[in-house]
């Protein structure tokens, strides 16, 4: 049973090193190809929720009739 444990915490540190120092999964791009802007939800954009709120101020009271 203790070398079961001691198997367990061996694997547990080898796995935490190897996220911690082992290759990243995020290297930078080759150079010569643009880089994109990440791909943002209407939630997270605050262009849309500027226009939302404006629309609203605009109508009134801020309700839709549907």
């Amino acid at each position: 049973m203790i070398y079961l444990l001691a198997l367990i915490a061996v694997v547990a540190v080898a796995v935490l090193c190897w996220k911690a120092f082992g290759p990243q999964s995020s290297a930078p791009p080759p150079p010569g190809r643009p880089r994109r802007a990440p791909i943002k939800g209407p939630d997270d954009d605050p262009d849309f929720l500027w226009k939302i709120s404006r629309q609203q101020h605009r109508d009134g009271d801020g309700t839709t009739d549907r």
